[in-house]
């Protein structure tokens, strides 16, 4: 491969790099997805310098995560601040917009692809996850996965569509996992949380598998509060199409738009379990022991 000069619309380095199909962290901060301006631009364009100078702290964890999902493992992008002499380097992961990777400006696909990418990865506790990332990417190949990682990452936990560089913004949907009474997620705008009844308790234990059934209108309330920026839209099958696999989404539609999405799945190893004997960030102290409130682990409050 030629070497490229440092004034082409993107330096590209060749580092060592193995592939680990879609398996990412994530940990993405929801500030990253609510930047202003955030640019999907050449790193030598005076607009990407523009919003990067904006908030460089901000705009580096922001783009740690942009060329992870853009641009092919086993590659980097460097971008060095003229303002400060700061170098900066990020390194690929999941390849899902070659044209853009590739110096070309990115099409329409490519931004919705790596903004359900950006959203995938939002955090809003910082925890650091391992998540797996299924779909394809914008030039339709599909991300590679195992078998093994598809036994180990069975809990089928959310859709991701939207486009975070025109201003549509993004979207988060909830798959065919549903948590119990007493467990909780640092992924908590992924998933829907049970109330905590008996009876709510029983029907995620017999809820089919194959239902499309929409989640009850205050559970979609509470996760609209919990995940803003995101904008929880229940259940991903009201809204998104199956790829012919079944293993994720081919599109999703919302308020007229389709999208090209991204679907997740968890090791449930990785949920918090209230009882479990560590107050988890998800979990407060009070005189219940739910999702919510965790006596038994965080104590009573005062």
């Amino acid at each position: 491969m030629s070497a490229r000069t440092e004034d082409t619309a993107q330096a590209l380095e060749t580092g060592n790099g193995l592939t680990v199909n879609g398996l990412s962290f994530n940990g993405l901060s929801f500030n990253g997805l609510s930047f202003n301006g955030l640019s999907f631009n050449g790193l030598s364009s005076s607009a990407f310098a523009s919003w990067f100078a904006l908030d460089p702290a901000l705009a580096n964890s922001v783009m740690r995560y942009v060329v992870h999902c853009a641009v092919p493992a086993g590659e980097a992008r460097t971008y060095t601040d003229a303002r400060t002499g700061t170098q900066y380097t990020w390194t690929g992961g999941l390849g899902l917009a070659p044209g853009w990777a590739g110096g070309a400006s990115a099409t329409l696909r490519e931004q919705q692809v790596v903004s359900a990418c950006l959203a995938a990865h939002a955090n809003k506790y910082g925890q650091h996850v391992p998540i797996s990332v299924l779909g394809r990417g914008a030039d339709a190949h599909v991300i590679p996965v195992t078998e093994d990682e598809l036994k180990t990452y069975k809990w089928r936990e959310s859709c991701f569509f939207g486009n975070l560089f025109n201003g549509e913004g993004a979207f988060v949907g909830r798959d065919k996992g549903r948590l119990k009474p007493r467990e909780s997620s640092s992924r908590a705008c992924s998933v829907v949380a049970s109330r905590g009844d008996k009876q709510d308790e029983e029907a995620s234990e017999s809820e089919d598998e194959d239902s499309i059934a929409q989640d009850p209108a205050e559970d979609v309330e509470l996760n609209r509060r919990r995940c803003t920026p995101l904008v929880y839209v229940g259940r991903c099958a009201h809204h998104c199409e199956p790829d012919a696999s079944k293993t994720f989404y081919a599109s999703c539609t919302y308020q007229g738009v389709t999208y090209q999405p991204l679907t997740t799945r968890l090791d449930k190893r990785n949920l918090y379990k209230c009882g479990d004997g560590i107050c988890q960030p998800t979990e407060a102290c009070g005189e219940k022991n739910d999702y919510l409130s965790c006596k038994d682990d965080c104590g009573t409050c005062g």
